[in-house]
């Protein structure tokens, strides 16, 4: 199959509707199997890849920059048939300034982050997330600096608030300094709330969405049993990872739902894992979901939802099901 591409929002830049994601490599995954994975997804017409300098997932300073050091060399010689896109904010040294979207650690993350990826650029460059202990008009400025340079072609955005992010476009807007072009949130059948503000400002504002976490760690992919505990080697249990994925998933209520999906995913003829990313893949306001895997056959599943178009009906089924995602956590 060949999957289709479309633009990054309002940009010219055409994407493949799906991206790959690459947060398991360098601790999840070793480089071999990371290269087999890029190797599958390449082959299927993934042109969009996602890493961060802080990856791999579930590591610490010791380990950060590994992921994007795989990427680097996967993509020696071939560098320009893909999108690349990275991300900075996460903490990657001991001393103070090794964090953040100040000037100084943002202008110093691009220039680390283009010697380990091997390239002169990245298509798209953004903030992991939002650092409120520096002034937006500082990280614009530094941002502005890095386009100017020819160090980035695109900026972007991930885990903003929507007054955040409306903000900050608004004083690009006003300084004239490089805009955002889009967004990576959160969103999958068990996290809905983007959908209240987010996502109504992203399409009112021609932004891409590239949203993270569309299988919800795994969870929907119906591999994990509650009463078992969480399966060693995920996301649910993987060093510093365990946690945040355990406090966002791991709960009597998505279990639940889980159970319920799977039987809506029998009766359609499909796995839980496309069915979770084709309903994703459904929302207009949606570029291209970001896909992972930590062994190459995980991508079958979630590469066949490229396919997959969503009939009305199991659509409708499927957002009554989960509509109670859309109040937030507030209501467990």
């Amino acid at each position: 199959m060949t999957i289709p591409t479309t633009n990054l929002g309002k940009t010219g830049l055409k994407v493949s509707r799906l991206c790959l994601g690459t947060m398991t490599f360098g601790l999840q995954t070793e480089e071999e199997t990371s290269r087999a994975i890029l190797d599958i997804a390449a082959d299927a017409g993934v042109n969009f890849l996602d890493t961060a300098d802080v990856y791999p997932l579930g590591g610490g300073t010791t380990t950060a920059g590994r992921t994007e050091e795989i990427v680097g060399r996967w993509l020696k010689g071939k560098r320009q048939h893909f999108i690349l896109a990275t991300k900075a904010v996460g903490r990657v040294g001991l001393a103070p300034w090794d964090q953040g979207a100040s000037r100084k650690h943002i202008l110093d993350a691009i220039d680390a982050s283009l010697k380990r990826l091997e390239t002169d650029y990245v298509d798209l460059y953004q903030l992991h997330s939002d650092d409120t202990s520096t002034p937006l008009d500082e990280t614009l400025e530094a941002l502005d600096t890095i386009v100017r340079a020819g160090k980035a072609r695109y900026i972007g955005v991930s885990n903003f608030l929507a007054y955040r992010l409306s903000r900050a476009l608004g004083r690009a807007d006003v300084r004239n300094l490089t805009r955002f072009v889009s967004i990576q949130p959160r969103y999958n059948l068990l996290f809905r709330e983007i959908e209240r503000e987010l996502l109504p400002l992203a399409q009112e504002e021609g932004l891409g969405v590239i949203p993270y976490n569309p299988l919800a760690g795994g969870l929907l992919t119906g591999k994990h049993n509650r009463d078992q505990g969480p399966t060693v080697g995920t996301r649910f249990t993987l060093g510093a990872a365990a946690e945040r994925y355990q406090e966002r998933y791991w709960h009597e209520r998505e279990f639940n739902t889980v159970k319920e999906l799977h039987t809506v995913a029998d009766l359609a003829g499909l796995s839980l894992t496309t069915l979770a990313v084709a309903w994703v893949l459904a929302n207009p306001v949606i570029t291209a979901p970001i896909i992972g895997a930590s062994r190459p056959e995980q991508l079958a599943d979630t590469i066949e939802a490229a396919e997959v178009k969503l009939d009305d009906s199991l659509k409708q089924k499927l957002d009554e099901i989960t509509a109670e995602y859309r109040r937030g956590d507030s209501l467990r």
